[in-house]
């Protein structure tokens, strides 16, 4: 099983140009796809719905979309009818198979000035896979503060850990004739963290090697992929910022798959596509068996 997780920035690659056609070829063959910064009528991509251009490029997977807001940007009547226009930023969860339940999980956010913030989400969704149903997250966490995804990291490893205590977006379904849901421990949580590794946020949701028996793998901590496989340098740079200089500050890694505990052993391989420039991030591979 594939998997593969994808900032796609709006659709505008690192030469300036919106390209939706080479962002799909290069998530294409995954099975199960994890997309962020998916918009409609976004002003930076001339009002593209991104929704509907990723769903015609990739007619065979199954897609669920959650926007995180939606402002308006020119609702009216026309014709006699209310026309409701709204900019909507969120994430995407494509599947080879029918995804069997969703829901976009809101992250705590705080009221920013001088530079803009926007509320965060992590999309789940529920898909029965070859290892048995599983959760899969696309996640986009904040970008200027710290603190912000600390508090958001800890919201969503709630949300994780205690999927079977909650019920997740839909329990007790046999009041309507239907049958109930699994509700699994296993997850793979996949996206733009904004973080590094080793930093607060980081140990919030991975923990923190000891000196002597390192990383303990326990199932109140998720699991980094790459570290699980020993994937560390070069191969592990996800985001170039084309505005910067070309020193170290200017490639870092920011992008993650973590998977609960009970899925460590399946891990087998973990790779970034660096020849891809259809966004300032690169996607993140990941095998699993």
């Amino acid at each position: 099983m594939r998997l593969v997780t994808y900032n796609i920035q709006y659709g505008i690659g690192l030469d300036g140009r919106y390209d939706v056609g080479r962002i799909a070829d290069a998530v294409r063959g995954a099975d199960v796809i994890a997309l962020q910064e998916v918009t409609r009528n976004n002003p930076k991509n001339g009002g593209r719905d991104m929704v509907a251009e990723l769903g015609d490029a990739l007619p065979d997977y199954f897609a669920v979309y959650g926007s995180n807001f939606e402002a308006n940007i020119g609702s009216g009547i026309e014709n006699g009818r209310a026309i409701t226009r709204t900019f909507q930023l969120g994430n995407m969860v494509l599947s080879k198979t029918p995804i069997h339940l969703s829901r976009n999980l809101l992250l705590p956010r705080s009221r920013s000035f001088e530079a803009m913030n926007f509320q965060r989400g992590a999309l789940e969704a529920l898909i029965e896979t070859p290892l048995g149903f599983t959760r899969f997250y696309s996640i986009h966490l904040d970008h200027r503060s710290p603190v912000e995804r600390v508090s958001q990291i800890q919201f969503l490893r709630q949300r994780l850990l205690n999927y079977a205590l909650e019920g997740g977006a839909l329990s007790g379904v046999a009041e309507i004739g239907l049958p109930e849901l699994p509700h699994p421990e296993a997850f793979v949580a996949m996206g733009d963290f904004n973080m590094l590794a080793g930093s607060p946020e980081y140990v919030e949701l991975a923990g923190r090697p000891d000196h002597e028996f390192g990383m303990p793998l326990t199932a109140d901590f998720a699991v980094d992929a790459a570290m699980r496989l020993n994937v560390a340098g070069a191969d592990l740079v996800t985001w170039v910022d084309p505005k910067r200089s070309d020193d170290t500050s200017r490639h870092k890694r920011i992008d993650y798959v973590f998977s609960s505990a009970s899925l460590a052993r399946a891990l087998k391989r973990l790779w970034v596509d660096r020849q891809t420039v259809g966004s300032d991030h690169l996607p993140v591979w990941v095998e699993m068996a």
